[in-house]
């Protein structure tokens, strides 16, 4: 993915850092061992390693797991681009599983497609890494609700 259009510059100069903290306060990312690999303007990317732990019957990472690194991945590709005293909230999403997710590790890359004030329209896939060679197993669209002035929870 990793569309070159269009641009988007960040309305926090210290967005990186922000959503890096976001991101660590994740219990559910720490859980399945998620790792924030790319935190650029209106895009992000989560790496996942293949653990048996987070596999379903035919030993397939979880289409639970997959959606919810590329939830992740699209929500702060759109965390990005907020104002440092605002958060990010789910308000739906449509996930399409494509192939199973077969590999020794998964990446989501998640992208604004068109940010708002309130609403921001964000997309990702999802890939199955086995050998180097990289499979799309899910894509998925998704709004995202900014909630201006109010802070993430803490512990």
């Amino acid at each position: 993915m990793r569309h070159e259009e269009p641009v988007f510059q960040p309305r926090d100069e210290g967005y990186a850092e922000r959503v890096r903290a976001s991101f660590d306060l994740q219990q559910a990312m720490t859980l399945i061992e998620a790792e924030l690999a790319v935190v650029d303007p209106g895009y992000v990317e989560i790496h996942l390693p293949y653990k048996s732990q987070i596999t379903q019957q035919h030993g397939f990472i979880h289409g639970g797991v997959v959606g919810m690194i590329a939830d992740s991945a699209a929500g702060y590709a759109a965390n990005t681009l907020t104002p440092a005293d605002a958060s990010v909230l789910t308000v739906e999403y449509k996930l399409n599983l494509l192939a199973p997710a077969d590999g020794e590790r998964l990446v989501a890359r998640g992208e604004v497609i068109k940010p708002g004030r309130t609403l921001l329209i964000t997309r990702a896939e999802v890939f199955a890494v086995k050998h180097e060679q990289w499979t799309l197993c899910a894509v998925m669209q998704q709004t995202i609700m900014a909630m201006h002035g109010k802070k993430e929870r803490v512990g």
